[in-house]
C-alpha cells in the first residue's frame, strides 16, 4: 500500500429539484448593442486557462451541449451596468452551468455525444467562462477576483444546493474534484467529479431500506482556493445550517484498481515537486512538511469516523474497498520522516495521511477538522476511488468504450459505498 500511496502522489502530475431544461440565463442574448462594455482586453491568461488553447478542450464542451455557456457569456457580461448586477449575473450563470451539468450527467438533459457522466465538459466550460471574465472590460469598477470566486462557487455546487426538507430522509454531503495532471494528458477526467454530478440531488435507498438524499460539490485542484477557504465555505452550511448533513465524506481519485477508505488525514502539505492545476507548489516536501494557510486549530492527524468495517465487508465489486491506515510522520523527538502502516504515534508531526500530502489529504483534513468543531457526532472521512483508465491511444479521440465503462463503474461503486456508510448506527 505504501508503494501505491507514493504512486498516487506521483499521479498528481499527471433526482433533483432543478428545472427540466437548463440553459444560459435568458438575459444572455447575443445582441450586445446596449452593452456597457469596452472592447475585450488582451490579457495574459493564467496557467489553467492557457490550456484552453488546445482545441480538444473546446471539443469536450461542444460535444456535451454546453458550448452556449461559453459563447454567450461575454455578451451577457456586457449587459451589466454595476457591481451588483455583475454579481447577480455571475451567480445565475454559475448556478445554471452547475444545474445543466448535473441534469446532463443524470440523463435529464440532452447534450452531445459524450457519455452523460463525463465530468470534463463542466470543467472546461467553467474555465472558458473565467477566461472571458478575465478579458471583460466593464465601464464600472469591478473586482474580477471576487467575481470569479462567485462564478466558481456557483458552478461547483456551493450555492443554491441545499437539502430538500423531508422528514425521515437521511442527508449525505460529499465533495469531488476537478480533473488534474492535465499537462501530461489534457483528456484526463476525474471519477470523483463524475460521481458528484451523478449523485447530486439524488435520493437513494440505503442498505437498511431507509432513504437518503445526496448533495455534492466539485472542488478545484488549486492550493490558492484551499488557502482562501473553499473547503470551509462548501462544508460549513452542511454542518451547521438549518438542514445539516447526517454524514459527510470527501472523494478523490487515488490508487490503481482499488477503493480505499483513508483511516487518517494529516495536517501537512508535503507533495512537492508535484504541482496543482495552476502549476503552483505546496511549499512542503516529505522532509520538510508545511501547514496549509488558513487552517484552524487541530491535531496533527484526524481519524475517520466512517463505518469502515461495514463498508469493506459489504462492497467489494467491481473494485475491492480497503481500509488504508498508512501515514508518514516525523516521530516525537526525531527529525526524519517515517512511514507507518498502522497509524501515527503519540506526539508525532504529520507528513502525509493515507492519501499522501496533496489536496486529497487536505480536503479530508479540513472538512473533518471542521466537522469535529461544528458537528462532532457526525460520521466523516475520505474515500479514494481507483485511477480512471481507458482513454484511447489516439490522442485525438476524446473518449472510448473502456474509458466510459470505467468512469461509470467507479461512480456506481461510490454510490454503493454511500448506501452502506450512511446507514444510521
Amino acid at each position: 500500500m505504501m508503494l501505491l500511496r507514493r504512486a498516487a502522489s506521483a499521479a498528481a502530475l499527471l433526482a433533483t429539484v432543478l428545472p427540466l431544461t437548463v440553459a444560459p440565463p435568458a438575459h444572455a442574448a447575443d445582441d450586445d448593442g446596449a452593452a456597457a462594455c469596452r472592447p475585450p482586453a488582451s490579457v495574459p491568461l493564467d496557467a489553467e486557462q492557457s490550456r484552453l488553447a488546445d482545441p480538444r478542450t473546446g471539443a469536450l464542451v461542444e460535444r456535451a451541449g454546453l458550448a452556449d455557456f461559453v459563447r454567450r457569456f461575454p455578451a451577457a457580461l456586457c449587459t451589466t451596468r454595476s457591481r451588483t448586477e455583475a454579481e447577480r449575473l455571475l451567480d445565475s450563470w454559475g448556478q445554471a452551468l452547475w444545474q445543466a451539468s448535473v441534469r446532463r450527467a443524470q440523463g435529464q438533459r440532452a447534450g452531445g455525444d459524450l457519455a452523460a457522466g463525463d465530468d470534463r465538459p463542466l470543467y472546461w466550460a467553467r474555465l472558458g467562462m473565467t477566461a472571458a471574465l478575465a478579458r471583460w472590460q466593464p465601464e464600472f469598477p469591478a473586482d474580477k477576483a471576487a467575481l470569479r470566486a462567485r462564478l466558481e462557487d456557483a458552478s461547483r455546487g456551493l450555492t443554491g444546493n441545499a437539502f430538500r426538507p423531508a422528514p425521515g430522509v437521511r442527508r449525505i454531503f460529499i465533495s469531488g474534484f476537478d480533473p488534474f495532471g492535465l499537462d501530461a494528458e489534457i483528456r484526463r477526467a476525474n471519477p470523483s467529479g463524475s460521481a458528484a454530478l451523478l449523485l447530486n440531488g439524488r435520493r437513494i435507498t440505503l442498505a437498511d431500506g431507509t432513504v437518503a438524499e445526496i448533495r455534492a460539490v466539485v472542488l478545484p485542484v488549486r492550493y490558492a482556493d484551499f488557502d482562501a477557504g473553499i473547503v470551509e465555505r462548501a462544508f460549513t452550511p452542511h454542518l451547521a445550517g438549518p438542514a445539516p448533513a447526517d454524514i459527510i465524506t470527501t472523494v478523490s481519485q487515488g490508487y490503481p484498481g482499488i477503493f480505499t477508505l483513508e483511516d487518517w488525514a494529516g495536517r501537512a502539505r508535503s507533495a512537492d515537486p508535484y504541482p496543482d492545476n495552476a502549476r503552483a507548489l505546496s511549499g512542503g516536501t516529505r522532509e520538510r512538511p508545511v501547514t496549509a494557510p488558513g487552517l484552524g486549530p487541530g491535531p496533527e492527524f484526524i481519524r475517520t469516523t466512517l463505518p469502515a468495517g461495514a463498508v469493506t465487508a459489504a462492497v467489494q465489486t467491481p473494485y475491492p474497498v480497503l481500509l488504508n491506515s498508512e501515514v508518514t510522520e516525523i516521530p516525537a523527538g526525531a527529525t526524519a520522516p517515517v512511514d507507518r502502516a498502522d497509524g501515527p504515534t503519540p506526539g508525532s508531526r504529520a507528513v502525509a495521511g493515507g492519501g499522501g500530502g496533496y489536496l486529497s489529504n487536505e480536503v479530508a483534513y479540513r472538512s473533518n477538522r471542521l466537522r469535529a468543531e461544528l458537528a462532532p457526532h457526525l460520521p466523516g472521512g475520505h474515500l479514494h476511488t481507483p485511477v480512471l483508465t481507458g482513454l484511447p491511444a489516439d490522442p485525438q479521440l476524446l473518449t472510448g468504450p473502456e474509458f466510459e465503462h470505467n468512469e461509470s463503474a467507479i461512480a456506481s461503486e461510490v454510490r454503493a459505498v454511500l448506501e452502506h456508510a450512511a446507514v444510521r448506527r
